[in-house]
């Protein structure tokens, strides 16, 4: 009876260090039988990353902090174990952030391609990026201590400025807001009237421009049609026959311009005589209109009219009687 006890308690207490075992192995996150691979990523800060800190890769564990420590340059160098068979994003970057509200960190795998959204998380990668080394770029979001740090902060400047606010906006502040707030409503309606009356400027404007552009296509099918019937004048011949009177006016006009020039200097060679002849033409002229010669003298008196004049009167009743009485003047005799 007393050897099967101890065999009980023997067994119990195996049991209960492989369960102790067991616990530990499964809380270190260990992997008995697989391979596991190491890599370092590179931060500037781990915030409250520790050794044992689980990896993740879209919420699922992967893997687990392994060492953490001071590296040259003001960085720090995370060893990441990595389970057997997880595919590694192409270009891997590590994200460290609070896992929960009570203190747990993580350490969150991702892709570099396409960078994060967060201008703060994507300025630290390119820094880690571009130290080199082949070590993977790591960034860390603020845990909810700084956030709520900085949360009081910008209440209590919040609070500060809406102090000053109440100071600043008494009932004389509220009047001349009323006031403005009238005035940028006249000013609105303003605009609006003044918007309306340049839409009907622009309307008449476009309606102008419609009337322009249908003259336009007017002019454009009159002279199309002016074409068309150049070109028919062409095909017919007829503006080679228009072109050839041309050219025939043309030599005509040659011709006349070289006999006029001719002309010109056949007068030109007898401008002396032409002169002579307009000087003996004054001459004359100067002395009829002195009254000196004959010429002068039957344009000055007038009895040579009067004598004229009588005598036609006198011839004129000589013809009368001679037609009345030609027996008086005239004698025929045959024997």
């Amino acid at each position: 009876m007393k050897r099967e006890n101890e065999f009980a308690v023997g067994i119990v207490v195996i049991a209960a260090l492989a369960l102790v075992v067991v616990g530990a192995l499964w809380l270190s996150g260990a992997h008995l039988g697989k391979a596991e691979a190491t890599y370092t990523a590179r931060f500037r800060t781990v915030g409250g990353l520790g050794v044992g800190s689980p990896v993740v890769l879209r919420g699922v564990r992967v893997g687990r902090i392994e060492a953490i420590r001071l590296a040259p340059g003001n960085w720090v160098e995370a060893d990441l174990k990595i389970y057997a068979g997880v595919t590694i994003p192409e270009k891997p970057a590590v994200i460290a952030a609070s896992a929960s509200l009570f203190g747990e960190w993580a350490a969150t795998l991702t892709s570099s391609e396409p960078p994060p959204a967060d201008p703060n998380i994507r300025q630290d990668l390119a820094a880690a990026q571009a130290a080199g080394g082949g070590k993977w770029p790591g960034a860390t979001l603020p845990d909810i201590g700084q956030l709520t740090a900085q949360a009081s902060r910008i209440a209590t400047d919040i609070g500060t400025v809406a102090a000053r606010v109440q100071t600043a906006f008494d009932s004389q502040a509220v009047s001349d807001l009323r006031r403005s707030i009238r005035d940028f409503g006249l000013i609105a309606d303003r605009l609006v009237q003044v918007t309306n009356e340049q839409a009907d400027v622009i309307g008449n404007v476009g309606s102008n421009l419609r009337r322009g552009s249908e003259v336009l296509a007017d002019a454009a099918g009159d002279l199309h049609a002016t074409l068309g019937r150049v070109d028919s004048a062409t095909n017919q011949g007829q503006l080679a026959t228009i072109l050839n009177n041309t050219a025939a006016v043309s030599t005509d006009l040659r011709t006349a311009s070289q006999d006029l020039r001719s002309l010109m200097g056949a007068a030109n060679r007898n401008q002396e005589s032409l002169v002579r002849v307009l000087v003996a033409a004054d001459t004359v002229l100067s002395r009829i209109a002195n009254r000196s010669g004959t010429l002068g003298l039957l344009v000055a008196d007038s009895t040579l009219y009067r004598e004229s004049a009588l005598t036609m009167i006198q011839l004129r009743q000589l013809l009368s009687d001679i037609q009345a009485n030609p027996r008086k003047y005239f004698t025929f005799s045959v024997f």
